[in-house]
């Protein structure tokens, strides 16, 4: 099998690590590097040989991996997977969202478009995912760096995926037929009750709520916290018969526990929302 990826972000790079010590001939296609975006023919030669191609690259005003190779990702014989985002679904005020929703409408334009132009080609599949918690990158972090917040808007429930669940997604969708689907786990919650159980595991003091109104966040993050959704998963399970190991934020987080080393200092990275997923 030989598998190419587009931008080896935090999730893709978990799909390498479980897929090359079965043999999988794995390369990567990034701005720079062995395989630069740029060198076309090279990456067209990938293009054609790979059995498997799976893009993990965030759109910029449009979605790069296309704007340079979406002729050869017409024309591939490959199985096709787009790493995409739960946000094209917008605000729905708290109500279910399952994969014949209307997307466009929320603050993540060019996500909707990229979704979009990765829907119209053959033989893709797109996985919409909430957010993505994991090793290194979880509310455990964020406490032992003194950075987690609880921020207090009524009613707001937010879903949110285990990087392994993506990873078994993505596999199973391996075996099924192209389309579009939202790999979430069963729970959707609120943040500060993650960031509180999060605490809790930890024996660390939980936070106070604060007031939205009075957060002081930065107007992207401020964005964030304007949408508010629950993310069905049934389609991923139906079709692909996948099940995620970590159905609800707490038993992720008591996984991610056992791993988690206080040594974690403030002085530790903060994986950024705009990273490949």
């Amino acid at each position: 099998m030989r598998l190419l990826i587009f931008g080896p972000g935090y999730t893709a790079s978990h799909l390498i690590a479980r897929l090359a010590p079965r043999g999988w001939r794995i390369a990567t296609v990034t701005r720079a590097g062995e395989l630069p975006m740029a060198d076309h023919q090279r990456v067209a030669f990938e293009i054609a040989q790979a059995t498997h191609i799976l893009s993990s690259v965030p759109p910029d005003d449009a979605d790069p991996v296309l704007a340079s190779y979406g002729p050869e990702l017409a024309r591939a014989s490959a199985w096709l997977g787009y790493l995409s985002a739960t946000g094209v679904y917008g605000d729905t005020a708290g109500a279910w969202v399952d994969e014949t929703a209307p997307t466009g409408t929320g603050r993540r334009s060019a996500r909707a478009a990229a979704d979009a132009a990765w829907a119209a080609l053959p033989n893709a599949r797109l996985f919409r995912l909430p957010g993505i918690y994991g090793p290194g990158r979880s509310p455990l972090d964020r406490v032992l760096r003194g950075e987690a917040r609880r921020i207090d808007v009524p009613g707001q429930v937010f879903s949110r995926v285990h990087v392994d669940d993506i990873v078994e997604g993505v596999i199973a969708g391996f075996a099924g037929p192209p389309g579009i689907y939202n790999l979430a786990d069963d729970q959707p919650a609120p943040q500060s009750d993650v960031v509180a159980y999060a605490c809790r595991l930890l024996g660390l003091p939980v936070p106070p709520l604060v007031p939205l109104d009075q957060a002081d966040l930065s107007p992207q993050a401020h964005a964030f916290y304007a949408e508010n959704r629950r993310v069905a998963n049934g389609k991923a399970k139906r079709v692909l018969g996948w099940q995620p190991c970590y159905p609800d934020y707490r038993l992720g987080l008591r996984a991610l526990s056992a791993m988690t080393s206080p040594a974690i200092t403030s002085t530790a990275p903060t994986p950024a929302s705009s990273d490949q997923r």
